[in-house]
C-alpha cells in the first residue's frame, strides 16, 4: 500500500505545485502550498505507515544512517516529473520525513526576477559570489538558474559540490560535473581542494558551513575561478560579518584583506506570498566596488548598508527597498512586506508617506472631491 501512496503523494505534489510534503505520525500528509501548510483530506498516518513510506524511497545507506545518526538526507528523481530532496528523521522514536520538490525545468534569471547585474558578475574570470537567505528562500533555485545561464552561454568546466545534489545539470555549452558529499566525496572542503586539480572555471559550493570550507572557497576564488557559495544570513552586510567572524581573532585582518579582493557580490533573498497566488522573491544586492572593498579591508562593514543605498548605479539595492517596490507594484501585501523587512518601522513610515501622497494626488485629480 505504501508504494501506491507515495506515488500518489508525489504526483499530487507536482500537480498542485506544492514545495514540500511533510510526513509524520498522528496526522495526514501535509503539503506546503505557496508558503502555507495544508493538510490532505486522507487518513491519519500510523507509525507503520511512516516506516513503510520511508522504506519505499530511502536508499539502504541512508536507512543505516537514520538508525545510527537519527536522520539522513538524500535526493531522488520521480520519473521525468521532478526531483525531490528528502530529509528523514526520528521524532519521539517514530519516523518522519520532509520532501522538498526540486522542479525539473530551470527558470532563467529574468523569469526569477534576479538582479541584472548578477548575469554580468558570473561572467567575470574570478571571484566569490554568495547567495544567502534563510532555509526555503529559494537559494538553490537562484544558483541553479545562474549555473544554467553559464552552461548555455559559455564553454566552461563547472563543478558543483552539493549535499545532496538538487537540480540535475546536463552538458550544454559547458561541461558540468556534480559531486555529492557523502557519496562522491567525503566533505565540502576536501571537494574544493580536489576541484582545483580538475581544471574548473566555476565551482559551486552548496554550503559554506565551516571554517575549512570558507577558507577553501576564498582561496579558490583568489586563484582564478568563479566560486558560488551559500550561507544562512539575511543581509549582505551580515554575510560579510559572518564570514569574518568565523575566523579566530588573530586571522581576521588577513581574512578581511582576502575577502576584499576575492568577494565580487552578495545576494540576500527571501520569498513572499504573491497576491493572487504563487510566490515572489525579493533580493538585496551588494556589488563589491573598490569603495566597498575598502570598507571590508578597513573593518568598516557597518557602512556597507549606506554604500548599497547609494550604489544603485552599480546594480545595488537594499532588501527593504526591494520589498517596497513589491508593495508599490501590488505584488505583495503590506503585512507580508513588513514581516520580511530588516527595518520594519522605517519601511512602514515610507509606505505611509507614499499612501498619503497617493491620496493627495487622487484628491488633486478630483477637484471638489476633498470638500466637507
Amino acid at each position: 500500500m505504501a508504494t501506491v501512496l507515495i506515488d500518489k503523494l508525489l504526483q499530487a505534489c507536482v500537480k498542485q505545485g506544492a514545495s514540500d510534503i511533510h510526513i509524520t505520525t498522528g496526522q495526514p500528509p501535509v503539503f506546503r502550498l505557496h508558503g502555507r501548510l495544508r493538510r490532505l483530506e486522507t487518513k491519519v498516518l500510523e507509525p507503520d505507515d511512516t516506516v513503510s513510506l520511508m522504506k519505499s524511497i530511502t536508499p539502504e545507506r541512508c536507512q543505516r544512517e537514520l538508525q545510527e545518526a537519527g536522520s539522513a538526507d538524500f535526493g531522488f528523481a520521480f520519473g521525468d516529473l521532478a526531483r525531490f530532496r528528502v530529509s528523514v528523521f526520528k521524532q519521539r522514536g517514530q519516523i518522519a520525513m520532509v520532501l522538498r520538490q526540486i522542479p525539473n525545468s530551470m527558470l532563467t534569471p529574468e523569469q526569477l526576477g534576479l538582479p541584472e547585474v548578477l548575469s554580468k558578475l558570473v561572467m567575470r574570470p574570478r571571484g566569490l559570489l554568495l547567495v544567502t537567505g534563510p532555509t526555503g528562500s529559494g537559494k538553490s533555485t537562484t544558483l541553479a538558474s545562474l549555473i544554467n545561464y553559464i552552461n548555455e552561454s559559455v564553454d566552461h568546466h563547472i563543478i558543483t559540490i552539493e549535499d545532496p545534489i538538487e537540480f540535475y545539470h546536463y552538458h550544454k555549452r559547458s561541461t558540468v560535473n556534480q559531486r555529492e558529499v557523502g557519496v562522491d566525496v567525503p566533505s565540502f572542503s576536501e571537494a574544493i581542494r580536489r576541484a582545483l586539480r580538475q581544471d574548473p572555471d566555476v565551482i559551486l559550493v552548496g554550503e559554506l558551513r565551516d571554517l575549512e570550507t570558507i577558507e577553501a572557497a576564498i582561496s579558490a576564488a583568489e586563484t582564478g575561478h568563479i566560486v558560488f557559495g551559500t550561507l544562512h544570513t539575511n543581509s549582505a552586510q551580515g554575510t560579510v560579518n559572518r564570514i569574518i567572524d568565523a575566523f579566530p581573532g588573530n586571522l581576521q585582518d588577513q581574512i578581511r584583506t582576502q575577502l576584499s579582493t576575492s568577494l565580487i557580490g552578495v545576494v540576500a533573498q527571501t520569498l513572499l506570498p504573491r497576491i493572487g497566488g504563487g510566490r515572489v522573491a525579493s533580493y538585496e544586492t551588494l556589488v563589491v566596488t573598490p569603495g566597498i572593498a575598502n570598507l571590508i579591508r578597513e573593518n568598516k562593514t557597518f557602512r556597507i548598508n549606506s554604500a548599497i543605498q547609494t550604489g544603485a548605479k552599480y546594480g545595488m539595492q537594499l532588501m527593504d527597498d526591494a520589498l517596497y517596490d513589491h508593495w508599490l507594484n501590488e505584488r505583495v501585501t503590506i503585512e507580508d512586506v513588513l514581516d520580511k523587512a530588516h527595518d520594519p518601522d522605517s519601511l512602514a513610515k515610507k509606505i505611509a508617506t507614499a499612501r498619503r501622497q497617493m491620496a493627495l494626488t487622487e484628491e488633486g485629480e478630483h477637484p471638489g472631491g476633498a470638500e466637507g
